[in-house]
């Protein structure tokens, strides 16, 4: 199917979803579901009328090139016109591709992020201390909200794992890149001896999923109440406030301990299960749909290796579209992390235009 057809079918929709609206006006369901159609289809449809107002532009102009009866500096005019038209047809072409690239059902979802540090001792929680903390900085810069989840403390200011719940518009869209390994390259606290040291932290982003997105069945759930450990004074010692919950027929397994009360720790626990229940659905679906087929930059794979944060030489380097940019510290305080987000956002965006069918 053509460009030009494809954006003639999107015209015709939008013109019949304008008439239904009207037709629905009383009946507010199928209004709604109408409407947010219609909406959805509005970017695509101005940008598809600027294009082929263009198009039809040039072909006038070239018919005044071709008529006898016009003068020359009419033609000339004519000729300069098309060439201006000419050099901004594809960059429409482009637009309207990404805009027809075929929606992420979770983009608009909100998410789950748990970060644990991986090789390097202390030095591995320290850094996945920073990592998280520059989420929290980020989801701050983006207008987000960011509520802890749970956070597993292990001295000195790091942690063994954390994650967070981070809600507003498109998160998942924007964070679902941040998945995989993120090694750090810098002189640990501990070390006397002035030695760079490698270590990593590991980062997983889940699409928050709502309780119509899978069904739980109560059956294949175990759910275990305990006394919490770590710091907390003697609350600690004196109620069984920590929940673990298995599930079943996957074996995950989420330990909420966080909060005091353990009503809470267990809404939290859900909330992390059904995420990563989703998560898992969620792949077994892409791998269903092709075995190849990748969703975002690079493999995507939780065990690849994605950035490298070198402290010494302030570089932050994404392996996957090879950027470097030397701005670790605005990185790390959350605003600079969006150019790379972007970045990986538009590469992505390129990678299947150059797959796009038309």
């Amino acid at each position: 199917m053509s460009l030009e057809t494809t954006l003639n079918k999107v015209l015709e929709r939008y013109d019949f979803l304008k008439e239904e609206m009207l037709k629905n006006v009383g009946n507010a369901e199928n209004f709604a579901k109408i409407s947010k159609e219609f909406s959805d289809l509005e970017d695509i449809v101005n940008v598809s009328k600027k294009y082929k107002k263009s198009v039809q532009e040039i072909t006038d102009l070239e018919q005044i090139i071709n008529d006898p009866v016009s003068d020359n500096e009419m033609k000339e005019l004519a000729s300069e016109e098309i060439k201006t038209l000419r050099t901004s047809i594809p960059d429409l072409e482009k637009e309207i591709k990404i805009l027809l690239l075929p929606k992420d059902v979770n983009d608009e979802k909100n998410a789950i992020i748990e970060v644990r540090a991986g090789t390097g001792g202390d030095e591995a929680g320290l850094f996945a201390a920073d990592l998280f903390r520059m989420y929290q900085k980020y989801a701050d810069y983006k207008g987000w909200k960011f509520e802890l989840l749970y956070t597993h403390e292990s001295g000195i200011g790091s942690i063994k794992e954390a994650s967070a719940s981070i809600s507003g518009k498109g998160v998942f869209s924007y964070l679902k890149f941040e998945s995989g390994v993120h090694r750090v390259q810098r002189v640990p606290v501990t070390e006397s001896s002035g030695r760079v040291h490698t270590s990593t932290a590991t980062v997983a982003v889940l699409p928050e999923a709502e309780e119509v997105d899978l069904k739980i069945d109560d059956t294949d759930l175990k759910i275990d109440v305990m006394r919490a450990s770590g710091a907390g004074g003697q609350h600690i010692n004196k109620t069984e406030s920590a929940v673990r919950i298995t599930h079943i027929p996957t074996g995950i397994v989420v330990v909420q301990q966080d909060e005091r009360s353990q009503h809470m720790n267990r809404i939290k626990a859900m909330k992390i299960l059904r995420a990563r229940l989703y998560d898992l659905e969620c792949q077994k679906l892409q791998s269903e749909r092709s075995e190849n087929r990748r969703l975002q930059v690079g493999t995507g794979e939780r065990s690849e290796r994605i950035r490298t944060y070198n402290y010494p030489q302030g570089r932050v380097s994404d392996h996957r579209i090879n950027l470097t940019l030397y701005k670790l510290p605005q990185i790390m305080e959350g605003a600079g992390l969006d150019e790379v987000i972007k970045a990986l956002i538009a590469a992505d965006q390129e990678d299947q235009i150059a797959n796009f069918q038309e």
